[in-house]
């Protein structure tokens, strides 16, 4: 009896150095952004010289905010997903590894796109705006496939299992936003980078829209 609660024990400690390490690697990360964002140096200040220089910064904060909001979105996923789980294997811990690989990749990516989202959007330039695009692809399609795994009841590790409303949501959510960021790749070289960013603001309204339908879809299933 005491080796099986040693174990549980070890086990729920193991776990929880998981999720630790996780959310070490998410404030990072999260923190790294805002060193992309220099201080601007200008010979001869004054306030109109400091303030056509932050003009300039206006890419950068605009693409570290957006970046911010994302990951922390993406930590707040992290953190309901690992709500449900109960128990580990490796697989989880690989899939879990990779997940934070395009977590920590989210720096470089936010700074490659936003140093030259002016020009970007002047010159056409794609593959500042694609390298994003899949840091962002790669990060959502892991979040679904960890999704996939978890609830796989063969794996018994999440007890008792999640609801089936939550799941799919869950799974339908991690789906739909990657794939409308690798949609908006070919916008971006079929017409142009400005045409491929609208692209991405379908995103909260296809989410609205798949929410809406699969409540209805559940609450009518459970009035009949």
């Amino acid at each position: 009896m005491s080796n099986v609660l040693h174990n549980e024990s070890k086990k729920e400690f193991q776990l929880e150095r998981l999720i630790l390490f996780s959310d070490a690697v998410f404030a990072i990360a999260i923190t790294l952004l805002v060193i992309e964002i220099k201080i601007p140096e200008v010979e001869h200040p004054t306030d109109s010289s400091l303030l056509q220089s932050l003009r300039h910064l206006a890419p950068k904060v605009l693409g570290f905010i957006v970046s911010f909001i994302l990951i922390g979105l993406y930590w707040t996923i992290h953190h309901r997903m690992f709500g449900f789980v109960t128990s580990y294997d490796k697989r989880l811990v690989i899939l879990n590894l990779f997940f934070l690989f395009f977590i920590v990749l989210m720096p470089f990516s936010t700074g490659f796109y936003s140093e030259y989202a002016g020009p970007m959007v002047e010159r056409n330039l794609k593959i500042p705006f694609s390298f994003y695009v899949l840091n962002f692809f790669g990060l959502g399609f892991m979040n679904y496939l960890m999704w996939r795994y978890i609830s796989n009841p063969k794996k018994r590790l999440t007890v008792p299992a999640i609801d089936e409303m939550t799941l799919k949501l869950a799974k339908l959510r991690s789906i739909v936003v990657p794939s409308i960021f690798l949609l908006s790749l070919p916008v971006a070289f079929i017409t142009n980078v400005r045409t491929a960013v609208y692209v991405l603001l379908l995103i909260p309204v296809i989410l609205t829209i798949v929410r809406k339908k699969i409540k209805n879809k559940y609450k009518l299933a459970a009035s009949n």
